[in-house]
């Protein structure tokens, strides 16, 4: 018998469109909508309007050598890097001596090698505690002096981009600990304890970080015996670690009511103690929630260092005012400054928040096995 013909044929389907490369990113991220090509299409729009004079001043008019002449004769037309490379090691290193110049630098490449080993899978070990003590008692005696036979440099001499680095991460090494003990604390059955955690939090919470860097710096001696006085840089370190403490207990509570109760109820039922439920179940995933926030908070501590110039300690931006306050050769240049720190900070913030997003995404690959 003849084979039956079909009533009616299926049309081929075409091909899905490719969704991996570049190709498929840019079709997924900036075409995927009449929306999202609008919006693309007035960026570009906006980028052709501004990128050209932006390029024209920055980089084709811009003067590159440290000549005050050219930089003056250039002015509104051409950027001055110029005074960059006159005054970068001012900007970078405070008014730390000059002769000793090598030792900041030492100092904050080891303090960066630190900070970028702690966050590679493979160095976490104990020894990585180790190595944390042992860079932070280097720091101090590279950037104090008075050991070896190295001229001494007191605190108030230490700025820039050293400073800014020591009090960000220091503060976020203080931070964290009490943070999850008022978060802890406050979540606690205990009446006390949680008022006292609460009491705290809230308070802090409720006042600039300014006023508690000035009354860290000029307040906190008027209550302490004559001589007895913590060195200024100390007050202010604890000073940023209180104040951020009360910010993050905030983000790990929230992390720990996101945790179901029937993990705690698990742990108990296999002879778990508070402490080891807390440690072993509860904090690993409270953290690991909250990831984002933990982050968006230590960024937030990296740039509010810069606070600390009210109290007569130049970091970055503190020592870019020191550098050209005084220089009225090259005071009208401040711009160019402030975009070269305005580059190391988003270099360093956008490193944090890739960083977030590395650990985000090795988060999600552990859940889904």
């Amino acid at each position: 018998m003849p084979e039956e013909t079909p009533a009616r044929w299926i049309a081929a389907r075409p091909a899905p469109a490719r969704s991996g490369g570049l190709l498929g990113w840019l079709r997924r991220e900036l075409w995927g909508g009449w929306v999202s090509s609008l919006t693309t299409l007035a960026l570009l729009g906006c980028a052709l309007w501004l990128l050209p004079p932006l390029a024209d001043w920055a980089v084709w008019q811009a003067i590159w050598q440290p000549d005050v002449a050219a930089c003056q004769a250039a002015r509104g037309s051409g950027a001055c890097w110029g005074m960059l490379a006159e005054k970068y090691r001012f900007i970078i290193l405070g008014r730390y001596p000059q002769e000793e110049g090598w030792r900041p630098w030492l100092a904050t490449g080891l303090l960066l090698a630190l900070v970028v080993a702690s966050g590679v899978r493979r160095c976490w070990n104990r020894w990585l505690l180790l190595a944390w003590v042992l860079v932070w008692v280097v720091f101090v005696a590279l950037m104090g002096g008075g050991v070896f036979g190295w001229a001494a440099v007191p605190t108030d001499r230490w700025g820039g981009l050293p400073l800014t680095l020591m009090l960000s991460t220091l503060s976020i090494v203080l931070a964290c600990p009490l943070a999850v003990a008022l978060a802890l604390g406050r979540r606690s059955q205990m009446p006390a304890i949680r008022a006292l955690c609460s009491l705290y939090i809230e308070l802090v919470r409720g006042v600039p970080l300014i006023s508690v860097l000035f009354m860290a710096s000029f307040l906190f001696p008027l209550f302490l015996p004559v001589g007895a006085t913590p060195d200024v840089l100390l007050r202010v370190l604890l000073g940023i670690a209180l104040f951020a403490a009360a910010y993050l207990a905030e983000t790990v509570r929230a992390g720990l009511q996101s945790v179901p109760r029937g993990q705690i109820e698990a742990a108990a039922s296999v002879g778990l103690g508070w402490w080891q439920t807390q440690r072993l179940v509860v904090l690993p995933q409270a953290l690991g929630a909250v990831v984002p926030g933990l982050m968006n908070s230590f960024i937030s501590i990296f740039k509010d260092s810069s606070l600390i110039t009210i109290v007569s300690l130049y970091e970055l931006t503190g020592s870019l005012g020191l550098a050209l306050s005084g220089d009225p050769v090259w005071r009208p240049f401040m711009l160019e400054g402030y975009l070269f720190i305005t580059l190391i900070y988003f270099v360093v913030c956008a490193a944090m928040s890739r960083y977030s997003l590395w650990v985000e995404q090795q988060q999600a690959r552990s859940r889904a096995r």
